[in-house]
C-alpha cells in the first residue's frame, strides 16, 4: 500500500512536469505566428480564379480534366453523374477535405487505392499549383507549388471559397457542432491566430477529458494537475469567445441585407450567439462544474458547447420556418459569408452553387441572378440537371461562361 502511494505520488509529479512542458511548447510565439497570406495581406486587392483541374480516381472519376472560364462555369447532367463531385474536388483544395464526406479514404474511386486532385489557380496574377492526394494506409498530402504543408491549418484561407448546397440544411437540422464549425470556418479563413488558438483549445479539452477518465478508472484525483488544464483552457476560451462575438456583430447586418434582397419580405431573421461565457469566465465555470465533470468523465462547459441559434421573427427556424423560408435563410447565410470574406480580405472568394436552382422558386432565382450580374462576384461554379434552364440563367447574367455536359 505504501509502495502504491509512493508510485502514485511520483506519477502525478511526473505528469505535472510533462503538462507544463507541453503547455510551454504549445504557446511559444512561433506557434501563434500568422500563417496564411490572406491574413498577412488582409487589405490587399487580390483577384483569384481556378484555371484548370485534373482528377484521378476521385469519387466516380477515373481520370478527368477541366479548363475553366474565369467567370461562370456550369456542369450539367443527370443526377449521379458526378457534377457535385467536381465542385467537391474544388472545395477539397480550399479546405483540405470534402464538404460532403470528411472521411478521406471514402473519396477514393471504388476499386482503387489512391486519389489525386491537381489544380492550377491564378492569384494576384501569379500561378499557384495546389495538389491534394491520399493513398490507402497513408496520410493525406496537400502541396502548394510542389511543397507539402506540414499542417493543413497552414493552408486555410489561402483559397477563399464558399459553397451553397442542399446539404447546408444540416446547419438547421443538426446539432450545435455543425453551426460552430460554420462559425469557426469563416473566422479561420481570415484569422490564423484564431485557428491556432482553436486547435490548441480542442487539444487541451481532449487532454483534460483523458485525465478525467484516468481519475475515474484509477479512483484517484489530483486537483493541482487539473487546474493546469483549467487555466490553459480559460486563456484560449477568452480569446475565442471575444472573436466569435465580434464576428457575429459584423456578420449579422450583412446577413440581414442578403436575406431581404432574396426574399423581398419584412421577415426578421436573427443569428443569436449562445455561450456559457456570457455567464462567467471559463475558469469559474470549470470549478463550479468539477463534480459534474468528474461524474461524466468529460468537460461539460466551455466554448466547445457554444451554439448559433437561427431565428425567424424571434422563433427557431428549425421548428417554425417553412421549407422555403429555411432555403432562403441558408442561401442568405452563405452569400453573407461570401461578402464578409471579400470585405475582410479584399479577395473575391470562389463561389460554388450545387444544385440550388432546382430548390428555388422563380422569384428567388431571379434575385440571385441579379446579384451575380454585379461585378462584385468573382468566379462561379454551378451544377444543374436541366440544360435549358441552365442556358437561360447563364444568358441572363451577361457574363462569360462555359458549360460542361457530363
Amino acid at each position: 500500500m505504501i509502495l502504491y502511494s509512493v508510485l502514485s505520488s511520483f506519477f502525478f509529479q511526473f505528469l505535472k512536469t510533462l503538462i507544463i512542458w507541453i503547455i510551454f511548447n504549445n504557446l511559444r510565439p512561433s506557434k501563434l505566428a500568422l500563417i496564411n497570406e490572406v491574413v498577412v495581406h488582409k487589405k490587399g486587392a487580390f483577384t483569384m480564379y481556378l484555371k484548370k483541374i485534373s482528377l484521378f480516381n476521385y469519387k466516380n472519376f477515373a481520370e478527368a480534366e477541366f479548363e475553366f472560364d474565369n467567370k461562370i462555369n456550369c456542369f450539367v447532367g443527370k443526377n449521379g453523374i458526378g457534377k457535385t463531385n467536381v465542385l467537391d474536388a474544388i472545395y477539397h483544395l480550399a479546405y483540405g477535405k470534402s464538404y460532403f464526406n470528411p472521411l478521406a479514404i471514402q473519396n477514393i474511386k471504388h476499386g482503387e487505392d489512391f486519389f489525386v486532385i491537381d489544380a492550377l489557380f491564378e492569384k494576384n496574377e501569379r500561378n499557384e499549383q495546389i495538389v491534394c492526394s491520399i493513398k490507402k494506409g497513408q496520410k493525406k498530402i496537400l502541396k502548394r507549388n510542389g511543397k507539402a504543408y506540414d499542417k493543413f491549418s497552414d493552408h486555410i484561407g489561402f483559397i477563399p471559397l464558399v459553397i451553397i448546397s442542399p446539404a447546408d440544411r444540416d446547419l438547421i437540422i443538426e446539432g450545435s457542432e455543425t453551426r460552430r464549425k460554420f462559425m469557426d470556418s469563416v473566422i479561420s479563413q481570415l484569422d490564423a491566430t484564431y485557428l491556432q488558438q482553436l486547435i490548441q483549445y480542442q487539444k487541451t479539452i481532449s487532454q483534460r477529458n483523458a485525465l478525467l477518465k484516468y481519475f475515474a478508472l484509477n479512483h484517484v484525483f489530483d486537483k493541482d494537475t487539473l487546474s493546469i488544464y483549467n487555466e490553459q483552457l480559460d486563456g484560449f476560451a477568452a480569446l475565442l469567445f471575444e472573436k466569435r462575438k465580434a464576428f457575429i456583430a459584423e456578420f449579422l447586418p450583412i446577413f440581414n441585407k442578403h436575406h431581404q434582397a432574396i426574399t423581398g419580405s419584412a421577415e426578421q431573421v436573427q443569428l443569436v450567439y449562445e455561450s456559457h461565457l456570457y455567464e462567467n469566465s471559463l475558469l469559474n465555470l470549470l470549478n463550479e462544474n468539477l463534480a459534474k465533470d468528474r461524474a461524466l468523465q468529460y468537460t461539460s462547459v466551455g466554448i466547445h458547447k457554444d451554439d448559433l441559434s437561427f431565428e425567424i421573427d424571434s422563433f427557431p427556424i428549425k421548428k417554425f420556418g417553412s421549407q422555403g423560408q429555411q432555403k432562403s435563410f441558408l442561401i442568405a447565410l452563405k452569400l453573407a459569408q461570401f461578402d464578409f470574406l471579400k470585405q475582410q480580405s479584399g479577395v473575391k472568394p470562389i463561389l460554388l452553387f450545387d444544385d440550388i436552382f432546382d430548390k428555388l422558386d422563380e422569384f428567388r432565382v431571379a434575385k440571385i441572378i441579379e446579384m451575380v450580374k454585379d461585378d462584385s462576384f468573382g468566379q462561379l461554379f454551378i451544377s444543374d440537371t436541366h440544360p435549358e434552364r441552365t442556358e437561360a440563367i447563364l444568358q441572363s447574367t451577361y457574363q462569360s461562361y462555359t458549360v460542361f455536359n457530363l
